[in-house]
C-alpha cells in the first residue's frame, strides 16, 4: 500500500504515518517541514493554506490519503480535488463533535449535524470538520471515510489534557478528582484510531463511523487512578462532588481536562454509540496502557510536552485546586 499522509509529524497524524510503516507501507508525508517527518517515510513540502500550496503534490499516485485537518474546509476541498483521480481512497480524521448540540447519549452516525460547506473559510470547530466532511465526500464519494473521533490521548499528545494530569500526579500530595469515581468516560487511545482507520480504508469501508471507546470502557476512576500510579503512586485522590466544583467556578473539560459533570455535555461527548465501529474491528486498549505509554513518551522528550499554538492551555490552578479541597 503507498499511503499519502496530509501532516504526518504530530499526534494523530504521526500515529497513523508509524503504523502504516510498520506494517511495510511506503509513505508520503506533505507538511510544512515545521517539524521532522518520522523515519522510513518520503516527504513533500508545502502549505495548504498558501497560494500554490500544494503544488508539492501534483505528481503522484497512492492507494490511500489520511487528511487530519481541522481548519478551513477549502483546505480539505482543494486537497481532495486534487487527488481524486490519483488516490484510491480518501479517510478524513472527522469529529464527533459535528453532530448538532445537545445529542442525546447513545446517539449513532444517523443523527443530526451542523451545517457545514466545503467552500467555507475557518468558521468554528465543528462547522469546520463538516465542512472537511462534505469536500472529502464531494471529491471521492463512497471512496471516502469519515472518522467522527472523539475524545483523542496517548503518546505525541498535543492539547495537553492526559500530560496535565501526569504532570499533577507527579507532584504527589492530595489532588482534586472530579467525581464521580464510577462515571464512565469515552475516549480513544490515538494509536487505536490510527490502527482502526488503515485497517478500515485498507478493507474499503466508507461513510461515517463514530470512533470513541465503547462506553464503561473506562471510568473517571480508573483513568485517574492509572495516573497515580504510573508516575509514583505519591498522589492521594480526593473525590470530589461536581456541584462543589461547579460552584466554585471551575471549568469542566479545559481546568479538569476530560471530565465532564453529567448533563448535556457530558452525553455530547461521552454518550456516543460505537456499535458499527465495534462490528468493523475496533479494539480498544486497556486505560492503565495508554496512560503508561503516554509518560513514558513524556519521559523521554524530558517531561513537557509539546502544545499546538491553536489550543489554550489545560489544567487547574494549585491555589484554586488547595481551595477547593480545603472545602471538599
Amino acid at each position: 500500500m503507498k499511503l499519502l499522509m496530509l501532516g504526518g509529524t504530530e499526534f494523530v497524524g504521526r500515529a497513523v504515518t508509524e503504523d502504516a510503516l510498520a506494517r511495510g507501507w511506503e509513505v508520503t508525508v506533505f507538511h510544512r517541514g515545521r517539524h521532522a517527518a518520522p523515519p522510513g517515510t518520503l516527504s513533500r513540502h508545502g502549505d495548504r493554506t498558501a497560494p500554490d500550496g500544494l503544488a508539492a503534490l501534483a505528481e503522484g499516485e497512492w492507494d490511500l490519503v489520511v487528511d487530519t485537518w481541522s481548519g478551513a474546509p477549502t483546505a480539505v476541498r482543494d486537497a481532495a480535488r486534487l487527488l481524486r483521480d490519483r488516490a484510491g481512497r480518501y479517510a478524513y480524521i472527522s469529529s464527533r463533535s459535528v453532530y448538532a448540540y445537545p445529542a442525546p447519549a447513545g446517539l449513532n452516525e444517523d443523527g443530526p449535524v451542523v451545517e457545514g460547506s466545503p467552500d467555507a473559510g475557518t468558521t468554528a470547530y465543528a462547522e469546520d470538520k463538516r465542512g472537511g466532511e462534505l469536500a472529502a465526500l464531494e471529491a471521492f464519494g463512497d471512496r471516502s471515510l469519515l472518522v467522527r473521533a472523539g475524545l483523542i490521548l496517548g503518546p505525541y499528545e498535543n492539547v495537553g489534557r492526559l500530560p496535565w494530569w501526569l504532570g499533577r500526579m507527579a507532584e504527589g500530595g492530595p489532588v482534586l478528582a472530579p467525581g464521580p469515581r464510577e462515571l464512565p468516560i469515552q475516549y480513544i487511545d490515538v494509536r487505536d484510531l490510527a490502527q482502526w482507520t488503515l485497517d478500515a480504508a485498507q478493507s474499503g469501508l466508507d461513510g461515517a463511523y463514530n470512533l470513541v471507546s465503547p462506553l464503561g470502557h473506562a471510568t473517571m476512576g480508573s483513568f485517574l487512578e492509572a495516573c497515580a500510579a504510573v508516575t509514583g503512586g505519591t498522589a492521594e485522590l480526593r473525590w470530589t462532588d461536581p456541584q462543589l466544583i461547579l460552584d466554585a467556578g471551575v471549568q469542566p473539560w479545559t481546568e479538569l481536562p476530560v471530565w465532564l459533570p453529567p448533563g448535556e455535555d457530558y452525553a455530547f461527548m461521552h454518550g456516543g454509540d460505537v456499535t458499527k465501529a465495534v462490528a468493523a474491528g475496533l479494539d480498544c486498549r486497556p486505560v492503565e496502557d495508554t496512560v503508561a505509554d503516554t509518560w513514558a513518551w513524556l519521559g523521554s522528550i524530558g517531561g513537557k510536552a509539546p502544545l499546538r499554538s491553536d489550543r489554550s492551555s489545560k489544567g487547574l490552578d494549585r491555589e484554586r485546586e488547595e481551595s477547593l479541597l480545603a472545602r471538599s
